[in-house]
């Protein structure tokens, strides 16, 4: 009876909240890298250079880091529905501001506030899954919320490019077009969450009377096992050596995602390609991604280990950037931004069920949150270092060395945190 109950639950919660975090969390994505797109002809029109360029990309995470645990803590004692809007309204509204930008410190400005104004979105998406999803099952409902990022490069790369063809419709260049729709998105869709969204299992009268009380009791009995001090402390979740780890250990993963993100676009335009053919390309590398990722997550909840599982896909992303540097035809470009993109993807679901095995409550909102605002810095040290190098050597291999490095750190990291606290992030083996 008692497990008729959980799959009945667990099916009703994931088909009400999972498809529709990754229609947001796509959206959020594809506002976050199309700069990766809009690059492709905005750099020449406004003058910008690949360190620029860089610099540019990679600022919305110093915006970001400042301003994500506040957020992830406002979002833990207002509620998920209220705060989600507001970080949607907010970074539609700023993402379709980005098609005014006429120089380098306007871009740099529009680009540090979408960082703003995003601050707290995922990891809030991540808190709020740990409302609803017992621990056991988290790798693999994370994995389907992440699958959003590589569906996003895959759809959003071809819309992105289709979208640069409309230059000059109304006096507007294509990139400029191509922020503005891809914006629109956003805007309705934070007030749709304001009327979908449910903050709490005690509140979602949507589930049946013995399902409520089944995920409530769940729940809770996880919480008390992981003691009441780390329940209410702020300060457990922030300085939690173990914390901090996983947050270095995401600053390698961030790096190489968004050196994908970012600057696979401009990497297959130098073959000598069309836009549209960019476009089409660079989808398939995160299609193929997807599968990867799902399997993979699955995998690591079905054996409950998480270590393994995050060391060897940050290693074959290393393996993935050290091949894309020194090939220099299409196809040998793919099937090394292929195994790039797998790698990447199949880290972040062991890696962010890591976290609310030793931390829950306010602890758990402002760890989940430092590990995301300090690892996405990643996101700035990747971008900037790849166009730097760029204007410095002429060849994106140098940079890509430098996030093959970041990599194998996080690997080396992970094998040494799970040696240091091998009880307790795998503590879920005995929950299962």
């Amino acid at each position: 009876m008692e497990m008729d109950i959980e799959k009945r639950t667990l099916r009703r919660i994931t088909w009400r909240i999972v498809p529709f975090i990754m229609i947001l969390y796509l959206i959020a994505y594809i506002d976050r890298v199309n700069i990766g797109f809009a690059a492709l002809t905005m750099k020449e029109d406004l003058g910008f250079t690949a360190s620029m360029l860089g610099f540019g990309a990679g600022i919305f995470f110093l915006g970001y880091f400042l301003f994500e645990v506040p957020s992830n803590v406002i979002l833990h004692k207002v509620g998920a529905r209220i705060w989600i809007a507001r970080v949607m309204l907010t970074w539609g509204l700023i993402a379709g501001g980005m098609a005014f930008v006429e120089s380098s410190t306007s871009f740099y400005v529009m680009r540090f506030l979408l960082g703003v104004a995003e601050a707290g979105f995922f990891p809030g998406i991540i808190l709020y899954l740990t409302y609803w999803f017992p621990a056991r099952h988290r790798a693999g409902v994370i994995a389907m919320f992440m699958a959003a990022a590589p569906i996003a490069v895959a759809i959003g790369s071809p819309i992105s490019a289709a979208l640069l063809g409309m230059d000059g419709i109304m006096g507007l260049a294509g990139w400029q077009w191509m922020f503005i729709i891809e914006a629109i998105p956003a805007v309705i869709l934070g007030v749709v969450v304001f009327f979908y969204m449910t903050d709490r299992p005690e509140k979602a009268t949507w589930l049946k009377e013995d399902e409520r009380n089944w995920l409530i009791k769940t729940m809770r009995e996880e919480d008390v096992g992981k003691g009441s001090t780390q329940h209410h402390s702020i300060l457990r979740g922030l300085i939690n050596p173990r914390v901090l780890a996983l947050a270095l250990v995401y600053f390698g993963t961030s790096a190489g995602l968004y050196t994908l993100s970012i600057w696979a676009p401009q990497m297959i335009k130098e073959l000598g390609v069309t836009s549209m053919t960019v476009g089409l390309v660079n989808a398939i590398p995160p299609i193929i991604s997807v599968v990867a990722m799902v399997l993979w997550s699955r995998h690591s909840d079905r054996t409950s280990e998480r270590t393994w599982h995050v060391a060897i896909a940050c290693m074959t992303a290393a393996v993935g950037l050290v091949i894309a540097a020194s090939t220099y035809n299409m196809i040998g470009l793919i099937a090394a931004l292929t195994i790039v993109n797998v790698g990447i993807s199949c880290s972040k679901p062991p890696l962010w069920s890591m976290p609310t095995l030793f931390l829950s409550g306010t602890a758990a909102a402002t760890g989940i949150a430092t590990i995301n605002s300090i690892g996405n810095l990643g996101g700035f040290a990747g971008p900037v270092m790849i166009g730097w190098i760029k204007d410095q050597t002429g060849s994106y291999a140098g940079g890509l060395y430098f996030v093959a490095g970041l990599l194998i750190l996080s690997t080396v990291l992970t094998l040494i945190l799970s040696m240091t606290n091998k009880p307790r992030l795998d503590a879920s083996k005995a929950t299962n």
